[in-house]
């Protein structure tokens, strides 16, 4: 299963690529949107919705993972970050792609097994899990790697009964 995993962001937003099964994470693509400062919000927008479009039509992606909104003290750019992940949530939606969502603890335990990991350690571990030479930069792409190898985690868990339950492989006695 192909996973796009998305770090959203007005002025960067980072995307990751991976092919997951059976709890095996590859690598197949990262990197980011970039949005030149000094445009307008409308024009940011405008990008950050054809660079998607872009990245889904390139990368046919099975399914994709967002990161939710987590808003500590900076109301203001919680808030252009919530106008960026709308339009990513709304591309994503127009090509009927199924998209879960995580919350940065969730990404943490996944990946690093603790929901309070620092920053480095969840990139140590993305670095590990997809068997890189360097931890991936810049730092939004490398979450947005985090992100997808959660989603794959959790979609091919054999917990996740809806996937893996095949009547003619497992019994339910």
């Amino acid at each position: 299963m192909k996973i796009l995993g998305i770090d959203p962001g007005v002025a960067t937003t980072g995307f990751g690529l991976i092919e997951a099964e059976r709890g095996r994470n590859r690598l197949l693509q990262y990197g980011t949107i970039n949005t030149p400062a000094g445009q307008p919000l409308s024009a940011r927008l405008l990008q950050i919705s054809n660079d998607m479009d872009q990245l889904l039509e390139a990368f046919c992606p099975d399914e994709v993972a967002v990161e939710e909104l987590f808003f500590s003290t900076n109301i203001s750019t919680g808030i252009s970050v919530a106008h960026g992940r709308g339009v990513i949530l709304l591309s994503v939606e127009k090509r009927g792609i199924p998209i879960f969502e995580y919350t940065p603890v969730q990404v943490k335990q996944s990946v690093a097994g603790y929901g309070k990991a620092t920053k480095k350690q969840v990139m140590l571990m993305t670095q590990r899990l997809l068997k890189l030479r360097e931890v991936p930069r810049p730092d939004d792409a490398a979450d947005a790697l985090a992100i997808a190898i959660c989603h794959g985690r959790a979609a091919t868990s054999l917990l996740n009964t809806e996937r893996s339950y095949n009547p003619d492989t497992y019994s339910t006695k």
